[in-house]
């Protein structure tokens, strides 16, 4: 089978969370996973990240790419891609579910689509984490009605049509997979049922309060493509 898919995935000293991401894909029941290349965009890891990636080269496509900000090390695997599709995942995510990316790929394809994404769940969060996910997965299905809102823990693109949107703002600094998605057709855009598993750290460093005001503003924002070029503190404090 051609591949059709190219995998590309930001990191930067993810050593402990970057395997289970690579486990879930190996088991994904994709027929074209052992043709798609999986490009991790290193951001200068000193933790071992790169060592651990290319472990996996055995049983996955794995390739070693520079990275830097997660919109560099994203373009920078993109550029990289000549298939139809692209799936950007966060390297602090993993796919549950063994059927994901195939049934991602075939609403792609059956419907021209142009964006894809799915639910976040916290892998070992407590109450308000779950309560907090569960929110946000709302209000991407309730703002998809205006604007499409997919996070970089899961937005499979259509190559062409996310380089017309001319690819992520690497001179965002807050939100930047927000910003690219909204771009995005609603008519082309869909949320795929299903979920993939990430850790509740972002809350854990920034706190709920502040994570619940800063997704607040970035709503309140939504026009204003100004607002995610300014510093909002994110990088500083989760980074």
């Amino acid at each position: 089978m051609d591949a059709e898919l190219t995998i590309v995935i930001p990191a930067k000293n993810e050593v402990a969370m970057l395997p289970k991401l690579l486990e879930s894909l190996c088991r994904q029941d994709y027929a074209g996973m052992s043709a798609t290349r999986v490009l991790v965009a290193d951001a200068g890891s000193t933790d071992g990240t790169v060592e651990v990636a290319l472990g996996f080269r055995d049983r996955l496509k794995v390739e070693v790419v520079p990275g830097g900000l997660p919109s560099v090390g994203r373009n920078a695997g993109a550029r990289l891609a000549t298939t139809k599709y692209v799936l950007f995942l966060d390297a602090d995510v993993e796919l549950p579910e063994p059927t994901l990316v195939r049934r991602a790929l075939w609403r792609m394809e059956r419907r021209g689509l142009h964006l894809a994404t799915t639910n976040i769940a916290c892998r070992e969060g407590g109450f308000f984490d779950d309560l907090l996910y569960a929110g946000s997965n709302l209000m991407q299905r309730v703002g998809s009605l205006t604007k499409p809102f997919a996070t970089g823990m899961f937005m499979l693109f259509d190559r062409e049509a996310f380089w017309r949107l001319g690819g992520f703002n690497e001179r965002a600094l807050f939100a930047e997979d927000y910003l690219l998605s909204k771009g995005v057709a609603r008519i082309r855009f869909r949320i795929v049922r299903g979920r993939v598993l990430t850790t509740n750290r972002r809350f854990q460093k920034l706190g709920h309060g502040k994570m619940v005001w800063m997704f607040f503003k970035t709503m309140l924002h939504s026009w204003d493509d100004g607002y995610f070029l300014e510093d909002q503190g994110y990088w500083g404090e989760v980074g």
